[in-house]
């Protein structure tokens, strides 16, 4: 089980879904034209829209398999119980020749023919996801990125340049260790990705 992360190495990479709601301007004007109105209603629509967050996570478990998946819930899932529901194998396909187990989301469900977006990402297809929230987990450390490019060189060169680390704050008072750049290491503590990484665990 994962629930005692001192015993287990781990690595998750959470490329979550979360939400953040664009602002669109608001008027006081009333327009008696309909046809007109209407227009305006779809683009408010839009606007106030949720702008979609790509997130990946990935395991690197003690049983010898990396675990990546795109979906919040299977992560917490294999950190709490330490099982993914659905998934797909690939024999050697880590870099080091281990089992990659992908998991496969209910819309990967729709085309299974088809790579699961977790696979595309893994495999370097998608090169730009945009807004971007992950997590690792490593020796008993989590380690969080809120941008691609910092996660990527990560993963490249297992380390992380710039950090802000918080002793005991974890779900199970583990260290948790914010991924910080040169834009963002003179900020102070980044307080959005604090927010993102507890909302995660709600």
């Amino acid at each position: 089980m994962l629930n005692t992360l001192q015993r287990k190495s781990a690595v998750a990479l959470s490329v979550l879904l979360a939400l953040g709601t664009l602002g669109g301007c608001a008027t006081n004007q009333a327009s008696t034209d309909s046809k007109a109105a209407a227009p305006a209603a779809k683009t408010a629509a839009k606007a106030e829209a949720p702008a979609q967050k790509q997130t990946y996570f990935m395991v690197f478990h003690e049983n010898g398999r990396i675990y990546a998946m795109t979906e919040p819930k299977i992560y917490l899932g294999l950190m709490e119980h330490d099982e993914v529901p659905l998934t797909r194998a690939r024999v050697g396909g880590g870099p080091d020749g281990e089992t990659v187990v992908f998991g496969i989301t209910s819309k990967d469900g729709d085309h299974l023919d088809k790579p699961t977006a977790a696979e595309d990402i893994y495999d370097g297809r998608i090169k730009d996801v945009g807004a971007f929230y992950g997590e690792v987990v490593r020796n008993g450390r989590y380690h969080v990125f809120g941008e691609w490019k910092d996660f990527q060189d990560y993963l490249a060169h297992k380390e992380i340049t710039f950090t802000y680390t918080e002793i005991g704050t974890g779900p199970k008072g583990e260290t948790v260790i914010y991924a910080l750049n040169n834009k963002t290491k003179d900020q102070g503590r980044p307080v959005a990705l604090v927010e993102q990484f507890n909302a995660l665990r709600k």
